[in-house]
């Protein structure tokens, strides 16, 4: 009986361990007022989080924005002045600030620009949608009714700092259940990868959708292959 390869040793669902454990904090923000009483770290995101305190004291995390300090005041609604960290309907925020956590459909929960550093646009307001441009350049076409968080994402410097160490980027990926180092399919040996033993695969990459998880490489249920003729 041949070895399995590698993709085929890690690829059972049974070897991958995913810390959701850690991943407690939900961070939405739709009542009336709150006030701002610690900026704490998540394991589960790349952005801060602040830790929201409610007049029937309950608590709350949102994804803090950059000037949000302890002691603020944040709010959601219609009387809501524009300034970061308070929660508006698209409609209400004026073109040209830059928002995050932007909802794609009313009362859904802020699905869009939540990383850290990152912020959303309002370009333009027309009757039945609102513009927004994406950090990717990409504009999106959303209803008024949704609603955003007027700000930018903190924790904008994240990436400007080095790993230096390979141990640190191993440390970092594994809190996020993520496999490194990641090694290329072809530079591997012909017994730890199908593509191995080559500089090129040595044979088609296609693979059965229906395949096991650590056969799929390649293409997974590809239409078509090869080049294609005009």
């Amino acid at each position: 009986m041949p070895k399995r390869t590698r993709a085929q040793r890690k690829g059972s669902s049974r070897n991958i361990r995913t810390p959701s454990h850690r991943y407690d904090k939900e961070a939405d923000f739709d009542d009336v007022k709150g006030e701002v009483v610690d900026i704490v770290h998540d394991p589960a995101r790349s952005a801060p989080l602040a830790k929201i305190k409610l007049k029937d004291g309950q608590e709350r995390y949102v994804i803090a924005p950059q000037g949000l300090q302890t002691g603020d005041t944040i709010r959601c609604g219609i009387s809501a002045p524009i300034k970061p960290g308070n929660r508006l309907k698209l409609a209400e925020i004026p073109e040209g600030i830059p928002v995050h956590s932007v909802e794609t459909s009313p009362g859904e929960g802020g699905k869009l620009v939540r990383s850290s550093g990152t912020y959303a646009v309002v370009k333009m307001h027309d009757m039945n949608k609102t513009v927004v441009k994406l950090p990717s350049g990409q504009t999106k076409n959303l209803k008024p009714e949704c609603k955003a968080t007027v700000g930018i994402v903190a924790g904008s410097g994240r990436k400007e700092k080095p790993f230096v160490k390979a141990g640190n980027k191993y440390k970092a990926m594994k809190a996020r259940g993520k496999q490194y180092p990641t090694v290329s399919a072809v530079s591997m040996n012909a017994v730890d990868h199908p593509f191995g033993g080559s500089t090129k695969p040595g044979k088609p990459k296609n693979t059965k959708k229906t395949a096991p998880p650590g056969q799929k490489t390649g293409s997974f249920g590809a239409r078509s292959s090869g080049k294609r003729k005009r």
